[in-house]
């Protein structure tokens, strides 16, 4: 049964996305699984081990135009959820 308050938008194939550190020191390439207002599920391409990913941008398009700034909620594998932070908004707990 779903809990979430949002309505989410399941992807049948995925859609090609990179994360990006907010920094611009790191890149990886990710699948967005599904996608609400408020947070997305990802499937990482490589290992997320060694990055430091509290906080970092969601990169949707190939121009870098379309961004959304997110922070990690969960990890399972190769699977991450996060959510999404507005200009000016505090970090949500985990």
């Amino acid at each position: 049964m779903e809990q979430r308050k949002a309505h989410r938008v399941v992807f049948e194939r995925g859609h090609a996305a990179n994360m990006m550190a907010i920094d611009g020191t790191w890149q990886l390439p990710c699948t967005m699984e599904d996608v609400s207002d408020t947070s997305a599920k990802l499937t990482v391409d490589g290992s997320i081990k060694s990055l430091p990913m509290k906080e970092f941008f969601l990169v949707l398009s190939t121009m870098g135009k379309a961004y959304r700034r997110c922070q990690l909620a969960w990890v399972n594998g190769d699977q991450i959820g996060v959510f999404f932070l507005k200009p000016g908004e505090k970090k949500k707990k985990p």
